[in-house]
């Protein structure tokens, strides 16, 4: 895909595998493709076979791009949080020449000096953000290219994660014959896109009730606070009702998803359905409430463990109360349940493109859009973490002719006074950076 303006977005779930094709026209997220299969070699979130694993997002990205009648040759992969850290950094280093403006290459330069950290072994970075620059003690700075200073500092928020859970992710990416465009953390993700601006500054939590784990996610400030993983999700559900009511584990999801409610209260106890048994040769009949009974005792364990954790940080006490997505989340029920759970303003998100209307497309959906609205010093911050400076060389030289361009448009000649200038055709930087970026990860 040569089309720098094309991103496509790969979730790697626990039950199921989905790839999301768009497109960047204008700065609008067009889908033009979608895959879904069935996930293999995945454990709570976080790959444990990596062949099977492969095979799977084989499948997923050749039904996308079927539908969307392209080659994918680069993907933006979701990390999963576990045992994700957040923790403040910072970088100071020298400009050589107190006559020269601060380039790009400076920028990621000093995003190098703040990735400095004494990791264990078993740790790396996985993304690093600022929160600013400051220029000679001059704070507050979002892009300091242009200025002239003698120190630059960046002050930031570094990522930390497992090291397997990277190399198991990169490692399945390649043997699915592609190349890793970028990775982002999933809870960030999502929380730009399920939040609005005033829920992201005043503060909101973003609970995934996925397939293979719970993730809550404390966005504040506009920035990833905290996050805490619990290691159930609907493939707890759906175990449950397999040994409750004896029946095979594909009859249990079946049931899950055509007859559960989250909210027993809400569920019929006159309304019955037929449930093969094992070992039995005619199906016995179960009713909606007892089903919601099963499906309810698990999410109250779920939504309590999470409550524990944000008790303690006093994520409950933030005005933008709870935003729930994910597969689960599409449970008739879930909002009153969760409301009465933590006490808060609950409500659910579901994508409003169309084929993607269900909660479990947010996260896939998500990558792309965060991605594609990175700024050029996102991702030149982003590109300390491959060591490579060709993005910041890139973004000099092109920085260098719209400058000389517009020294020479600003200096008319004896031969063209008087004469109207030619409107010039202001060239995308942003995404052509996004395509030199998609080389990193080689």
């Amino acid at each position: 895909m040569d089309n720098s303006g094309m991103y496509v977005g790969l979730d790697i779930g626990t039950t199921s595998i989905k790839v999301i094709v768009a497109e960047n026209v204008k700065g609008q997220m067009n889908v033009i493709g979608v895959g879904n299969e069935r996930s293999n070699g995945v454990s709570r979130g976080v790959i444990v076979d990596i062949d099977k694993a492969a095979e799977a997002i084989q499948r997923a990205v050749r039904q996308a791009e079927e539908k969307a009648s392209i080659e994918i040759h680069d993907v933006i992969v979701g990390i999963p949080a576990n045992m994700l850290k957040i923790e403040p950094c910072s970088g100071m280093i020298a400009i050589d020449d107190q006559s020269r403006e601060i380039t790009g290459r400076d920028v990621r330069n000093v995003a190098t000096a703040a990735l400095i950290q004494s990791l264990p072994p078993e740790r790396e970075v996985v993304d690093i953000l600022s929160d600013e620059f400051v220029v000679d003690g001059f704070d507050g700075i979002k892009d300091p290219r242009g200025m002239v200073g003698v120190r630059l500092e960046l002050h930031g928020t570094l990522f930390t994660g497992p090291k397997t859970i990277m190399h198991n992710t990169r490692k399945a990416v390649e043997q699915a014959g592609l190349k890793l465009r970028g990775t982002v953390i999933n809870p960030m993700a999502q929380g730009m896109m399920v939040m609005n601006d005033g829920e992201q500054d005043f503060g909101t939590i973003l609970i995934d009730l996925g397939g293979g784990q719970s993730t809550a996610a404390v966005i504040h400030d506009h920035q990833l606070k905290y996050i805490d993983v619990d290691q159930e999700g609907g493939q707890f559900i759906t175990k449950d009702i397999s040994v409750v009511l004896n029946t095979s584990l594909d009859s249990a999801e079946k049931l899950k998803r055509d007859y559960g409610y989250a909210d027993s209260t809400q569920a019929s106890d006159e309304d019955e359905f037929p449930v093969d048994v094992v070992g039995q040769s005619q199906p016995t009949p179960v009713s909606e409430k007892y089903l919601a009974e099963i499906i309810e005792a698990r999410l109250d364990q779920i939504f309590k463990h999470l409550r524990g954790n944000l008790d303690k940080v006093q994520a409950l006490d933030l005005p933008g109360g709870i935003v729930l997505t994910g597969g689960v989340a599409a449970l008739p029920g879930i909002t009153d349940l969760a409301t009465d759970e933590f006490n808060t303003n609950v409500r659910v998100y579901v994508p409003d493109q169309m084929g993607l209307r269900h909660p479990s497309f947010t996260l896939a959906l998500a990558l792309v859009k965060y991605f594609g609205g990175l700024s050029e010093i996102d991702l030149l911050i982003k590109s300390a973490l491959t060591g490579s400076t060709q993005l910041a060389d890139e973004t000099d030289e092109i920085r260098q002719r719209e400058q000389a361009a517009e020294t020479q448009q600003a200096a008319p000649t004896q031969s063209n006074q008087g004469k109207q200038p030619k409107p010039k055709k202001k060239k995308n930087r942003t995404e052509g950076i996004k395509k030199f970026f998609s080389d990193f990860f080689d």
